[in-house]
């Protein structure tokens, strides 16, 4: 959907967001495509120079690109040095989230009273003392525990259930399915094998321009609280132990794991089905790939790769070792042959 039915002129688009416009600024623009399947009423995108081929043949209305590929365009076009992100914003401008109507639905159990501009869907259940700020959306089966806050404009879907006590930030989105605050996974071991459970007392704190994927989980903090920093966005069926700790502006894809009391810095960027143990520390501005299992704290930033197969745990234990010392044992292998060869000439 439109923000608008008769879309925005480029001038208007420049003038929101920046940029350099060459060509017709008067030229609208009410959707966003890709460069192969743009019409003229399309803005279309090239972030990757080895796309740009597909200049010549698109029928857009307008095209993003950077200054190295404004030459080859021969549509309208804003060059920003950042194409990408400059047509997130674009995007987001044109296909705004669909208004909900103020108000309660009847079917909906609210026991606090709430700002008018709420929305409130259907099935909805909201306990006592619970603050929600304006222009909120609460999706329709949406259960908000006692205690709770929620800041302004924040957008819950269908179906999430947030625990008692816990505290989102403004400007939230979270999907479907997750859940934030339950408890995180304490238990004591006795001494008859069987397991009793420490009682979770702290909360799930999150901040502002957070979003959550649909089935999500959060747990919240066994004494101290799960802290999630501003500007987070977490995938899909992702699962935050109790106590961790993610800086500002962190990333991470779907079926990430982070075990209990682990504390990941900001900028951060971790791929999917990554795994995390507890109670490590991640430092600043650190990418960590696909399926990488991260033992240890990691103290300097930079790319970080690598998986291991299964083993019994001794055997992996000697292997992870000996792995950390492969550069020095591939040195020490070298000088062992040249050595060798000496000899082998000498003989």
């Amino acid at each position: 959907m439109s923000g608008r039915a008769d879309g925005y002129a480029l001038d208007e688009i420049v003038a929101r967001f920046g940029g350099q416009l060459i060509g017709d600024g008067d030229r609208r623009v009410r959707h966003v495509a890709t460069l192969d399947h743009a019409g003229p009423d399309d803005i279309a995108f090239l972030a990757n120079p080895k796309y740009r081929s597909r200049l010549k043949a698109s029928r857009a209305g307008a095209v993003v690109l950077a200054p190295a590929d404004a030459s080859a365009c021969a549509l309208p076009c804003i060059v920003s040095d950042n194409p990408y992100g400059y047509y997130a914003r674009v995007a987001g401008l044109l296909n705004p989230p669909a208004p909900a109507p103020a108000g309660i639905h009847p079917s909906a159990v609210v026991e606090t009273r709430l700002d008018g501009s709420v929305s409130v869907a259907a099935g909805v259940c909201i306990g006592k003392d619970v603050r929600i700020g304006e222009g909120c959306v609460i999706g329709p089966g949406c259960i908000i525990g006692d205690g709770v806050a929620i800041g302004a404009h924040s957008r819950l879907h269908g179906g999430v259930t947030v625990y008692a006590g816990c505290v989102i930030g403004r400007r939230a989105i979270i999907h479907s399915g997750a859940v934030i605050g339950a408890d995180g996974f304490g238990f004591a071991p006795e001494a008859d094998g069987s397991w009793t459970k420490i009682p979770q007392i702290g909360r799930v704190v999150i901040g502002d321009d957070v979003e959550i994927g649909a089935n999500t989980t959060i747990d919240r903090g066994a004494l101290d609280d799960t802290v999630i920093g501003d500007g987070v966005k977490l995938d899909n069926q992702i699962q935050i132990a109790h106590n961790v700790h993610i800086g500002a502006h962190t990333a991470m894809a779907g079926c990430v794991g982070v075990a209990g009391s682990a504390r990941i810095g900001k900028r951060c960027t971790i791929a999917g089905s990554a795994m995390i143990l507890g109670h490590l520390t991640i430092v600043d501005d650190v990418n960590i790939s696909v399926a990488t299992l991260i033992t240890k704290s990691i103290e300097q930033p930079g790319t970080y790769s690598g998986a291991m197969p299964f083993a019994p745990h001794r055997a992996w234990l000697k292997n992870a070792a000996h792995l950390r010392h492969l550069d020095a044992m591939a040195d020490t292998i070298r000088a062992l042959e040249a050595r060798i060869a000496q000899l082998e000439k000498k003989s």
